[in-house]
């Protein structure tokens, strides 16, 4: 009879030999399948512990990428607000500058009143 050679999760080879009693294999058996339960009870808690560091790890990137977005929104409607307040002082700067253009200096209606004052002094002594 051709006998098998079985791997144990440690590892080890355990060859059942023909002489031992059916309890004895019964009880191999079921410490085997307990071991490996267990075994695959700790794999399932290593493999559980990595998905959370993933997903916490996936979790933080999206908090700093919403955060990044937050801030590029305020600064974008920053820059709108000093583009609009650029754009307003513009605009003043060019009415400010026509009309100062348009300003002369001095008091020409005085001084064409007194320009006809003298004229008319210089006529009347005549």
């Amino acid at each position: 009879m051709a006998t098998s050679n079985r791997s144990m999760p440690n590892g080890s080879l355990r060859e059942p030999s023909p002489e031992q009693p059916l309890s004895e294999l019964i009880s191999k058996t079921s410490s085997d399948l307990a071991t490996l339960f267990r075994k695959e009870v700790e794999l399932a808690k290593i493999e559980i512990r990595d998905d959370v560091r993933h997903t916490a790890k996936a979790g933080s990137m999206f908090g700093a990428a919403g955060f990044s977005g937050y801030l590029a929104a305020v600064l974008a409607s920053l820059a709108v607000v000093f583009a609009l307040f650029a754009f307003v002082c513009f605009i003043l700067f060019r009415q400010a500058r026509t009309r100062m253009s348009q300003f002369t200096l001095g008091p020409e209606q005085t001084i064409e009143t007194v320009k006809e004052d003298i004229e008319w002094a210089k006529a009347r002594s005549k």
